[in-house]
């Protein structure tokens, strides 16, 4: 949900020591970041991917033709991947973020996706349910935001007040019974066919940053004691069946899944995350996913956690050895000398967050090592052009 900082120098936790190149990039390593490739059933023009990047721009949870020119201007990315999107009112937590579950939002998004294949550019969307990350202001008929459990997150949403947005704490959520968690496996569905209509080439399953099945995965957020809570095997059983629901619908090609073992954000954390998602992955390697999308470390934060250490050589090799074929998407954090690493270390793709936002041409900037825009931290959320589409390419500068 956050728009993060994608420029520090450090070293990714999962990665082998090796030669860091800071001052001189192999050619023949520094291409690899630019070739084409393959995420499941879309073909890549390059391993760059824009990370999901919320920014409030659709009154109404309508997709807008300001929307479509923000991403097409991108679209040089080898793939897209939109901000975070409500699969149904329920499933909505901040204003003015846009939804896949009315007619109208399916027509907006065609706007969009329609203006990024104009421009030669792939686009998938991020199915989000927010679970109890929302305010009931954002509820149908104001009603409490749900979650595995009846426990507060301490964290901050966003609503807009004559406009401008504003930070307020979450409202206190209700527990999901048992019977309404098909619906909402069923309201994920029903999103990816959406999403399918609408023209985009794939859908991303948030599981990430503290959201409805990242709640339901980790212990500091579920405490219920049914067949949902308790053991690992329970708490992945949300996921695990939306990721089935998804793939019947638009085929596993078409899926990625986004994960973060360990950060904080959203004030969700478990006891022991390394068995929590070893498990995970050896589940998702039953489907032919088109990439699993790691957050490594702390989403808008350090990429290591002294007080939770986290081995992702150790969870890529379980997912290898339970014969997994995803793309291996990393982020946060990256910049060109450690994406290039990272592709030289056997990351298939690499997400830039912030950098995207000012850098509508960052492929290109990649390239010719920079220069780069400085994004204006004050125009992330809401508002209209300004901070949005009118950051300057190179062609223009």
């Amino acid at each position: 949900m956050r728009v993060f900082p994608e420029w520090p120098f450090r070293r990714s936790p999962w990665r082998p020591l090796g030669r860091f190149p800071f001052l001189h990039l192999d050619p023949i390593t520094m291409a690899s970041l630019f070739e084409p490739t393959t995420a499941g059933s879309i073909a890549l023009a390059n391993r760059i991917v824009m990370a999901p990047l919320t920014r409030n721009r659709a009154p109404g949870a309508v997709p807008t033709p300001l929307m479509a020119t923000y991403y097409q201007q991108r679209a040089s990315a080898g793939l897209l991947i939109t901000e975070a999107t409500a699969i149904s009112h329920q499933g909505q937590g901040y204003a003015d973020v846009p939804g896949l579950y009315a007619p109208e939002q399916i027509e907006g998004w065609k706007r969009v996706t329609a203006a990024v294949h104009a421009a030669g550019g792939k686009i998938v969307t991020q199915l989000w349910h927010v679970g109890r990350v929302s305010h009931t202001e954002l509820q149908p008929n104001g009603g409490a935001p749900v979650a595995p459990s009846a426990i507060a997150a301490k964290t901050k949403t966003v609503l807009l007040k004559d406009g401008a947005p504003v930070f307020v704490d979450t409202s206190m959520p209700r527990a999901l019974e048992l019977a309404e968690l098909p619906g909402i496996v069923e309201d994920y569905r029903k999103a990816a066919l959406a999403a399918i209509e609408a023209g985009f080439d794939g859908v991303e399953i948030h599981a990430a940053n503290g959201y409805l099945i990242d709640q339901f995965l980790k212990t500091g957020s579920n405490q219920r004691t049914d067949a949902y809570g308790g053991s690992i095997e329970n708490r992945a059983r949300l996921l695990v069946e939306v990721v089935q629901a998804v793939t019947s619908a638009i085929g596993a090609g078409r899926t990625g899944i986004r994960l973060s073992p360990v950060t904080p954000a959203n004030d969700v954390i478990d006891a022991d995350p390394q068995p929590l998602f070893t498990h995970v992955m050896k589940e998702l390697a039953k489907f032919d996913l088109s990439y699993v999308h790691f957050i490594e470390g702390a989403t808008g934060g350090p990429r290591e956690l002294a007080d939770r250490p986290f081995d992702y050589a150790a969870l890529q090799a379980a997912y290898r050895a339970a014969s997994g074929k995803a793309a291996w998407m990393v982020n946060n954090g990256y910049d060109l000398p450690l994406a290039t690493e990272a592709v030289k270390d056997g990351a298939d793709l690499v997400a830039f967050g912030k950098t995207y936002i000012a850098n509508p041409d960052l492929v290109a900037r990649l390239k010719q090592g920079g220069p780069f825009n400085e994004p204006d931290n004050k125009t992330f959320y809401g508002g209209g052009a300004k901070g949005y589409t009118d950051y300057p390419t190179l062609q223009a500068a």
